[in-house]
């Protein structure tokens, strides 16, 4: 969940750096909000596929 926090501080970042007029800092907040959300999508999807067997155990 940690992630998900840190995606939406980037875009609320890049969001007001919009609106302030900087618009290199908010093209590299959103960049760097893009990248996450990326690795969040794959790590979900690796999570499905391998923490969804379960284990036998004795």
């Amino acid at each position: 969940m940690a992630l998900i926090r840190w995606i939406i501080v980037f875009l609320i970042f890049a969001l007001l750096a919009s609106l302030f007029g900087f618009n290199g800092a908010a093209s590299g907040f959103s960049e760097i909000a893009k990248v996450l959300l990326f690795i969040f999508v794959v790590l979900l999807i690796i999570s499905l596929f391998f923490g969804g067997r379960s284990r036998s155990g004795p």
